[in-house]
């Protein structure tokens, strides 16, 4: 009889969810050659994160933000608005330039949702943004220094009822309602319901309906594209994705002026938060995997960056919780792509701390011989093409650059060629040169 999810150790987990994503369901391949070139990627991929040295070569998977858009002749704008020429914007990078994996199309973003629910967070092209231009975080206090008890005792409500009406304009009637927890038993019911009568919130769930609709027809749109990109050999290199518990505190909570000063002025009570919010991080990241069928999941690094923290702030209030997001992601036989924007020099020895062949980290500006001399026994190390020099430089210049990490880095496995930071414009000679390069001289002897 076949075991339970939950009775599976974390490498049979692993490998189921790797099989799901080489055989995924319900995909007619659009010939046996895109069916073979599908399953080689993706082996390639495992065998990289896996730390083994096979006859093949080092994978290339770039990470595009919005590069597609500009090569195929869109602006942001269209892209984040016109989800049909942002389709075609997508599937022609793939196709004309055959990375190991593709990322899906998800990064620009639905702007018409954004719009409907008059998004404060963010400023984005066309709506406080150039059309030419990507969006930006509006950094803000939208969680106030003295609510870190509401958030610990329930991050659920406190985000429906709080968080969601200051970064949400059209939802601000969500402050009115109370608390479903308080719905125990029937002489409660009934007050506790009230303010669902109320016109302005009724008026809000409907704004959050028309938003859920677009969201809905934005999201069968990913789900063509990756069928589409699927049949014809090219994998999605994500299943999911979640944050560090510090990231998701610091980014868009408190910002990175109250995070800071919480440090220093209320340490234990972030702590506390912390603690609370990882849990949380792990769900988010095991969810959408499991329902993706990917074992992959993207966790976009910020605030762990050399300069931001202390040494010791790092151990004490980044490091413990972001470990615990990470091994609870990898018991779930997931593995966690750490995509470290800066530098994490003086983080290598402190990250060494996970189990062998289980994670990935993507450098930016790290020193990539140092990262691996310290993690090349330990874990897969991707990265870390400067976005400089794919956006200003020439191919020869990528070449060279490329040819230095496949030296230093891919000896003896476990590297992926990547970007250092998210691809938005860039020369597309420089970018084709990274994927070719890297398919010629990146090969195992």
């Amino acid at each position: 009889m076949p075991k339970k999810w939950e009775e599976l150790s974390p490498e049979e987990k692993s490998e189921e969810m790797f099989k799901s994503w080489l055989s995924p369901k319900d995909v007619k391949f659009v010939s046996p050659e895109a069916e073979k070139a599908y399953k080689e990627r993706i082996t390639r991929i495992k065998d990289a994160i896996q730390l083994k040295k096979v006859p093949d070569r080092v994978p290339v998977v770039p990470f595009i933000g919005f590069f597609p858009g500009f090569y195929a002749g869109i602006t942001p704008e269209e892209a984040m608005y016109d989800y049909d020429k942002l389709y075609m914007a997508f599937k022609k990078y793939a196709l004309d330039f055959k990375p190991d994996a593709q990322i899906g199309i998800f990064q620009p973003g639905p702007a018409k949702v954004f719009e409907i629910l008059d998004y404060r967070l963010y400023a984005w092209p066309g709506h406080g943004v150039s059309p030419y231009h990507t969006y930006q975080c509006i950094e803000g206090e939208y969680v106030k220094a003295d609510e870190y008890d509401a958030l610990i005792q329930d991050p659920s409500d406190f985000f429906e009822r709080v968080y969601l009406p200051r970064v949400f304009a059209a939802l601000e009637p969500f402050t009115k309602l109370l608390p479903l927890t308080s719905i125990i038993e029937l002489p409660f019911t009934g007050g506790n319901l009230v303010p669902y009568g109320r016109q302005d919130v009724q008026a809000a769930f409907g704004v959050l309906l028309e938003a859920g609709r677009e969201a809905f027809r934005w999201g069968e749109i990913l789900d063509e594209f990756d069928k589409e990109m699927t049949e014809s050999g090219f994998p999605n290199l994500l299943g999911g994705a979640t944050k560090a518990p510090f990231d998701i505190i610091g980014d868009t909570l408190r910002g990175t002026r109250g995070i800071m000063l919480d440090m220093y002025r209320q340490p234990d009570k972030l702590l506390e938060a912390l603690e609370a919010i990882t849990p949380l991080a792990i769900k988010m990241g095991v969810s959408a995997a499991k329902a993706a069928g990917r074992p992959i999941v993207f966790m976009p690094l910020h605030k762990g960056a050399d300069g931001f923290l202390s040494d010791e702030q790092y151990k004490t209030f980044y490091w413990p919780t972001f470990r615990k997001v990470l091994m609870g992601l990898i018991d779930e036989g997931l593995v966690p792509f750490s995509y470290v924007e800066g530098g994490y020099n003086s983080r290598l020895e402190v990250i060494k701390d996970l189990p062998r062949g289980k994670v990935i980290w993507s450098f930016d500006l790290t020193d990539m011989a140092k990262a691996k001399e310290i993690l090349g026994d330990t874990a897969c190390i991707g990265g870390n093409m400067p976005i400089v020099l794919l956006n200003i430089g020439t191919a020869e210049g990528v070449k060279d650059y490329g040819k230095k990490l496949i030296d230093t880095v891919g000896k003896d496995g476990g590297f992926i060629m990547s970007s250092g930071a998210v691809i938005d414009e860039a020369k597309p000679e420089n970018v084709k040169a990274m994927i070719d390069f890297t398919k010629e001289y990146g090969v195992y002897k």
